[in-house]
């Protein structure tokens, strides 16, 4: 049986055809088609309460009286001017402060806090190294200007202008370690971290 879509000119019996096919395509199949069933449109009716429908307040037996909450107590913690450093057994605020106290005291002390502390004094060789990496800064700084200064006469007074200036930021960090207060001087972290690996109590001990 020919396709209604075959299209084929030469074929002389091809409208008849055609027409026999999309007759037989579109025959009706006889079933009827159901209505479905209309539904009311319903809302059920608001409810409205009145005073009938809550019960009085009637309040609790006796005296209310709040749960009682004891508060956790505080962990001890030490406190940093009583706590002794092992190896130098002084107090760790003096420990920390040390290395910052200006010229060239504050420097030796830190070289030699370093090689004494053992790697578990964390806090006392962190602000050993600071120290000592701050006095090593200064001491290139001065040691430029002075370079400058012995070329040209305009250089001379900023030596001097660098030293009271730096003297004077050394004895607020020695207040601040003092009083455990936290000093880091993010610039100097790097030669920072380089002195305390490489100065340790195990520098001189190797054979």
């Amino acid at each position: 049986m020919p396709s209604k879509y075959d299209t084929n000119q030469l074929d002389p019996d091809f409208p008849e055809k055609a027409k026999a096919a999309a007759a037989q395509a579109s025959a009706e199949t006889g079933g009827e088609t159901r209505p479905f069933a209309n539904t009311e449109n319903y809302e059920q009716e608001t409810r409205e309460f009145g005073p009938q429908d809550f019960g009085a307040y009637q309040a609790p037996q006796g005296a209310y009286a709040p749960a009682f909450y004891a508060s956790p107590a505080p962990a001890a913690v030490e406190d940093v001017r009583n706590r002794r450093v092992d190896k130098v057994g002084l107090k760790e605020n003096i420990v920390t402060a040390i290395p910052y106290i200006p010229w060239y005291f504050g420097l030796v002390a830190g070289i030699i806090l370093l090689v004494l502390l053992p790697k578990s004094e964390a806090k006392s060789r962190f602000h050993a190294a600071q120290g000592l990496a701050a006095h090593l800064g200064i001491l290139l700084v001065t040691t430029l200007l002075g370079i400058v200064g012995s070329i040209t006469n305009a250089a001379r007074p900023a030596v001097g202008i660098f030293s009271a200036i730096t003297t004077v930021i050394l004895f607020v960090f020695v207040y601040k370690a003092w009083r455990g207060r936290p000093i880091h001087l993010e610039f100097l972290e790097g030669l920072t971290d380089w002195l305390e690996e490489k100065l340790t109590p195990d520098t001189f001990n190797k054979k």
